[in-house]
């Protein structure tokens, strides 16, 4: 059993990874439902928080039926990571998770998210000063360095679980990586190999298949995995993954009718929580996604991007769930 203090995760947990304007309450909502096991928040800005900014605010929403839930702040000043903490602590999470892993530039170079890679003394400094701020568990989630030449994830583990995360998540690239090229996984097993390491070590990067689930977990011997882009429009990886884990047999992929409940369940959430006009504009990006690799979707595409109203997206999905009635099932 995978424990990160009080919170039981089962065997093998599969995390959904905190992304940018995706891991909001309605998408978490449908990976909760198709078998994530732990959930982060859109990463949220210290400073934001602070500010009192409302965008920021708005990333503290958590709901009960999602738990264990993790709050996820990035920030550059020690004193703002330590009041956000407070703050993030105060809306009621399971647990306050650092990112030390953002390579954007408008994060990184603000010396945020992964920039900390660059100076380990600072990231120890603020992560003691998170710890001390809140009484729920601090976890971390990181990359292997800031570039080939420093790659310094070995000793970022070590420091970090002295002075009290209990959790780390390690993403298989650097930031002058970003998101190219394929995540290099022997480190994050040299990290779960180390024996003093104690906490649990999730693994992250390039995760998109049940056969890869098995494979990276056989071969890396992580405690975890935490999915991102694999989960955007397909939040049935988790359950095709859990399956598939512990039958060695992949599950038939997601019907035209699921794929539809899904996205309607998306856009519903959205529309609830964010108003009409916001949760329509921002459930554009996801159409995409959900109905991925379907022939002949481009029309129907089109007109669920351009409906004005809940009532009208709701009107072509439910002529999408007719015209492909009787679409194989897509994996």
């Amino acid at each position: 059993m995978v424990k990160i203090r009080h919170i039981e995760l089962g065997e093998f947990p599969l995390l959904l990874a905190p992304m940018e304007d995706v891991s909001d309450p309605p998408f978490r909502a449908v990976c909760k439902e198709n078998g994530a096991d732990l959930m982060y928040t859109e990463f949220i800005s210290s400073e934001g928080l602070i500010r009192d900014a409302a965008k920021s605010r708005q990333k503290l929403d958590i709901f009960e039926y999602e738990r264990p839930i993790g709050i996820q702040l990035f920030g550059s000043d020690i004193e703002t990571m330590r009041q956000s903490s407070e703050i993030a602590t105060a809306a009621g999470p399971d647990l306050v998770d650092i990112n030390y892993g953002c390579p954007v530039k408008n994060v990184a170079c603000r010396g945020a998210g992964a920039a900390l890679l660059q100076d380990v003394p600072k990231m120890v400094k603020m992560t003691q000063a998170v710890v001390k701020a809140t009484h729920l568990p601090v976890t971390v989630k990181t990359r292997l360095g800031w570039d080939d030449t420093t790659k310094n994830i070995l000793e970022v583990a070590e420091r970090l679980q002295d002075i009290g995360i209990e959790a780390l998540t390690v993403h298989g690239r650097t930031r002058v990586q970003m998101y190219k090229g394929e995540a290099d996984w022997t480190l994050i097993a040299k990290v779960k190999e180390n024996p003093r390491i104690r906490i649990p070590i999730f693994g992250n990067g390039d995760i998109d298949s049940p056969e890869k689930a098995l494979a990276y977990r056989n071969r890396y011997g992580v405690d975890g995995i935490m999915i991102g882009r694999a989960s955007i429009g397909y939040p049935w990886v988790f359950n095709e993954i859990k399956h598939y884990l512990k039958t060695g047999e992949r599950l038939p992929g997601p019907t035209m009718a699921e794929r539809v409940a899904a996205c309607r369940k998306h856009l519903d959430f959205s529309v609830r929580w964010k108003g009409d006009k916001v949760g329509i504009f921002e459930m554009r990006r996801h159409y995409t996604n959900y109905f991925r690799s379907i022939d002949h979707f481009k029309p129907f595409r089109m007109r669920l991007v351009e409906a004005p109203t809940h009532a009208e997206v709701v009107e072509v999905l439910a002529e999408v769930a007719d015209a492909f009635s009787e679409a194989p099932t897509l994996g």
